[in-house]
């Protein structure tokens, strides 16, 4: 493991947590989030001094600032977008680009399974394939979703979180 203990338990729990709050009602609360996001902070500061506090900051801003623009053309709640800050500011810089990275890697992975299952990966793929088209050209609309076909996120966070965990940058 690449993180010390007292980062590695806390992440594990609140990712699990999300997890089984996001599986049941597809929502993570806020209850969870801002509470793990501002003891992650606190305790990076008060460990790591001014240094601990600015890399868990960064880590926080990278993490959830990935997500934003999902949350934005409301591909994810916001509460996965929070999740995720949370978790980045436990991990803080480098680890939480480590983490988000391989937590989109991880939802990728699991919407092809979910769109294989409901017999939808032509329109999921055509769907994707028009995003990115839409990124590349800087297109100021984006293109919405087109399956409709939702999962609960904080399961590739909790994948993401724990490659992140085993993973040196």
């Amino acid at each position: 493991m690449n993180v010390p203990l007292w980062v590695a338990a806390p992440v594990i729990v609140l990712v699990a947590a999300a997890t089984r709050a996001d599986v049941r009602t597809r929502t993570i609360p806020n209850r969870l989030t801002f509470p793990a996001l501002l003891l992650g902070l606190a305790l990076h500061a008060t460990l790591g001094g001014a240094g601990g506090f600015k890399s868990a900051l960064v880590g926080m801003a990278v993490a959830g600032g990935l997500l934003l623009p999902g949350w934005l053309f409301r591909w994810m709640g916001a509460g996965d977008v929070k999740l995720m800050a949370a978790v980045g500011a436990w991990l803080a810089w480098p680890q939480a680009l480590v983490a988000v990275l391989a937590s989109l890697v991880m939802g990728g992975a699991i919407s092809l399974i979910v769109a294989v299952r409901r017999g939808m990966l032509r329109q999921a793929l055509i769907g994707a394939a028009a995003i990115g088209a839409a990124a590349m050209t800087r297109s100021p609309v984006m293109p919405q979703a087109t399956t409709g076909v939702r999962f609960p996120f904080a399961v590739a966070v909790l994948a993401g979180s724990t490659i992140a965990l085993w993973f040196r940058p």
